[in-house]
């Protein structure tokens, strides 16, 4: 987060702490003529349905902060100009702001922008592995163990699991789509069975 962005985090976090929500984090667009203010709103781990279940954000939520944090930075002014105030649940892509929601996501991928490269690279896509002290430690690809200071990431956000979501196809061990019919039929020898070509 930009450092305009981590002090309105500060202001607000009681405000929408006070409507039983959490605020992960804040992003501070400036353009010329009018800025964006997003804020990514969640709540508790702790909270959970009536079923059990674990309790998602709602548009309602999202209106009540939205009213809430809007009459306060009325009041508070530390945006000068025109800006739009957006609240949005973390969604499946959950941007990452703190040290700490990057322990609670270890073991899942994530895509990280630094702010100065790091052994040639601005951006890196990797599984996260643990905070360790200062550092995140990511698992890469053809690099092994990764380690980026948490004050150079600019911003980082989770990759989602497409297949575990549903939204992907199943690979198999070699990486072919493992759906239903979807694999090369091999003849009794175990080579493939060769496709008939109109």
């Amino acid at each position: 987060m930009s450092d305009k962005a981590t002090d309105i985090a500060k202001l607000l976090s009681p405000t929408i702490a006070s409507l039983g929500l959490e605020l992960l984090g804040a992003e501070y667009l400036p353009a010329p003529g009018s800025a964006t203010l997003r804020l990514y709103i969640d709540v508790p781990e702790s909270d959970t349905s009536a079923d059990g279940a674990p309790r998602a954000v709602t548009i309602e939520d999202c209106e009540a902060v939205s009213r809430e944090v809007s009459a306060q930075l009325d009041v508070e002014d530390p945006i000068s100009g025109q800006y739009t105030l957006e609240v949005s649940s973390p969604g499946v892509d959950r941007p990452l702001f703190t040290a700490a929601q990057f322990g609670r996501f270890a073991g899942e991928k994530a895509k990280v922008g630094l702010k100065l490269p790091q052994e040639g690279r601005r951006k890196l896509q990797g599984t996260i592995l643990r905070v360790e002290g200062d550092s995140i430690v990511f698992a890469i690809d053809g690099v092994g163990e990764f380690a980026v200071a948490f004050d150079n990431i600019e911003k980082a956000r989770l990759v989602p699991d497409w297949v575990a979501l549903g939204f992907g196809p199943a690979k198999d061990a070699s990486g072919r789509d493992a759906r239903p019919g979807k694999a090369r039929k091999t003849n009794g020898s175990g080579r493939k069975t060769p496709r008939a070509k109109n």
